[in-house]
């Protein structure tokens, strides 16, 4: 449910949260009860999440990585052929 602004000619602007189906609906001041208008105002985006700036001023150093295990022979047998991109030859 989306957060949208208003403004009353007597008592100023407010806040009110609004069902998308009900947008079309008049709005009351809720001191005054007198129709307030709709004021058109961007939305709050953030894309950047607060934990990875933290993380990223809490030291300018580089992390250091370590891995516990190194693999200890390669995945891939070598071929012995001349032509070890056809199919049958190894």
């Amino acid at each position: 449910m989306p957060l949208y602004e208003f403004r009353c000619a007597n008592c100023g602007e407010f806040e009110k949260w609004q069902m998308l189906a009900e947008v079309g609906t008049p709005v009351s001041c809720p001191q005054c009860d007198r129709p307030s208008e709709k004021i058109f105002s961007p939305p709050n985006i953030n894309l950047n999440s607060g934990g990875l700036n933290l993380r990223r001023t809490e030291s300018k150093e580089p992390q250091l990585v370590k891995r516990d295990r190194e693999p200890k022979s390669p995945r891939y047998k070598p071929s012995r052929c001349d032509r070890p991109w056809m199919i049958g030859h190894g």
